[in-house]
């Protein structure tokens, strides 16, 4: 009994110590101060702050004239002639956050300080992205909501989510399907369109025209391969639907990329590459047949010949897939600013006004690949077409949002100094075997730089190319969407709507209020 006693006593005894040594005023505190703010026993310093920063003033007044710009804001409740709907797929808010910083220190600051043209916007909130039936969405479910007002099941496009995936004669069902910002526009005289730099069949633009029960029938040759034995030429596929069903044969302004979709394989398209149809079907033809006075151009010299004031419809596509990324981009591709100011310059000759859906698709692909030097730089190509367009348009008669589809779990992490370099390693920052760390993470990649035995590597001096793959934590061949809010950034007629933490599909309704279109609630009303 006694041995029993001393043993008891004992194990208390070690539980306490070792309670004792997980206290966080004894633990955490001196771990913290050693991995992540010390290097080499330098501590963070200030010199990279700006002279006028130092000064408790600068903060102070710099909140005040805030404060006074936001009293002085009087609700614009004009009618909406013109809506501008830009999205940034995968533009997370930590994307938005390093795109920034690095347009910042692009121009020689720090970088924190700066902002994006669509972060001066007015009025912010925060859109809820789920689909209907999945917790962290795709980027079809997404379009369907932002486009129909109507949250679906992920993979789908344009129909409701009692449709199941795959369904054909669902799919094909006029009851099931959603009309659109497009549809709403196009019924009140407005002239439509969009623009994108992945294909004119991706998933985002398509929410809004196509109706499918999987986003991946692009092509006639994409449904037979996803049906299989089921298939029949009754399942029409996006491409097909964009040419010849509505209101896809309405719009009257399309670029993008994805040429391929809509040739024969037997056929070479202008990059030298075959079509992808089965079917024999040359789209494109049978657009311009249904198209008298439209223009179909490749490039960038095409685009600018354009004669906007006697051209009656625009169809760009600039690549067989998806366009490039701007830092890989061919001379004749346009940029998405280029492509922007084409739009706006055309679609304002209606007096009727116009919807547009704008597109930069390709900071979800830089963050797919884990790649933030690219999906970084695609944001800053969106916010520079998102300044041109506030420059060439009047917020008392042009509404313009700005938002995404989607996150992606991109991580700012450590306590790197103020203004190091977004896209290299944190400077000061160590993990406990003294090993460097990245201060941009993703949570799946397909890169986690261990050695043979399962240890970090060094990264320092690894980075510099913008394709350089940076680090994750899960093993994958790619990266993964996050399930995180996205933002909204809005200028122009009724732009205080756009505030707080709103359902995804709640924002296609916003615009038809402003812009007194479709058959729910208007402003004009």
């Amino acid at each position: 009994m006694l041995k029993l006693t001393i043993s008891l006593i004992i194990v208390l005894v070690l539980m306490v110590t070792a309670n004792a040594k997980q206290d966080p005023h004894d633990f955490f505190a001196p771990r913290f101060e050693r991995t992540n703010m010390l290097a080499n026993g330098m501590a963070v310093d200030n010199s990279a702050v700006p002279v006028e920063e130092l000064d408790p003033n600068f903060w102070r007044k710099s909140a005040n004239d805030e404060i006074r710009k936001r009293l002085a804001d009087k609700p614009n409740t004009n009618r909406a002639k013109n809506v501008i709907f830009f999205l940034g797929d995968g533009m997370s808010l930590s994307t938005v956050t390093a795109a920034r910083i690095l347009k910042g220190q692009r121009e020689g600051r720090p970088g924190e300080e700066s902002q994006l043209s669509f972060e001066k916007f007015p009025y912010t909130g925060l859109s809820r992205t789920y689909c209907a039936n999945a917790q962290v969405p795709d980027s079809a479910c997404t379009s369907t909501a932002y486009l129909t007002g109507v949250k679906t099941n992920i993979l789908s496009l344009g129909i409701g989510p009692n449709v199941n995936y795959n369904d054909c004669d669902g799919s094909m069902d006029p009851a099931n399907d959603l009309t659109s910002l497009y549809d709403w526009a196009q019924a009140a005289g407005k002239s439509t369109g969009f623009i994108t730099t992945t294909t004119l069949t991706h998933a985002s633009p398509t929410g809004g025209y196509a109706h499918v029960a999987n986003r991946m029938w692009e092509s006639d040759t994409d449904v037979r391969k996803h049906l299989g034995d089921d298939y029949t030429p009754a399942c029409k596929d996006i491409a097909q639907q964009l040419v010849t069903e509505e209101p896809g044969r309405k719009l009257d302004f399309i670029m993008g990329g994805g040429i391929g979709k809509f040739l024969p394989k037997t056929m070479i398209d202008p990059f030298g590459k075959p079509g992808e149809r089965s079917d024999g079907k040359n789209l494109l033809s049978e657009w311009q047949r249904r198209h008298q006075g439209g223009v179909f151009v490749s490039n960038r010299k095409q685009m600018n010949a354009i004669n906007l004031e006697k051209t009656t419809s625009i169809l760009g596509i600039f690549q067989s897939k998806l366009m490039n990324y701007h830092h890989h981009a061919t001379e004749g591709e346009p940029t998405l600013s280029e492509m922007t100011e084409k739009a706006i310059k055309f679609l304002s000759k209606n007096k009727n006004g116009y919807f547009v859906f704008i597109e930069g698709g390709l900071i979800d692909y830089g963050n797919h690949a884990n790649t933030p030097g690219i999906s970084l730089d695609e944001t800053i190509e969106l916010e520079k077409a998102v300044e041109l367009a506030r420059r060439l348009t009047d917020p008392e008669d042009t509404l313009i949002v700005v938002s995404a589809d989607h996150a992606h779990p991109l991580s700012i992490s450590g306590y790197p100094e103020r203004g190091n370099d977004i896209l290299n390693v944190n400077k000061i920052g160590y993990d406990k075997f003294g090993v460097h760390y990245a201060t941009l993470n993703y949570a799946a990649g397909p890169q986690q730089y261990l050695d043979e035995y399962g240890n970090r590597i060094e990264l320092e001096g690894k980075f510099g190319s913008p394709d350089f793959i940076f680090p994750s934590y899960i093993t994958a061949d790619s990266g993964v969407h996050g399930g995180d809010d996205v933002g909204v950034y809005a200028s122009g007629p009724w732009e205080h709507l756009f505030r707080g933490v709103v359902q995804q599909n709640t924002l296609p309704h916003m615009m038809a209020y402003a812009a007194c279109i479709g058959n729910g609630a208007k402003a004009c009303d």
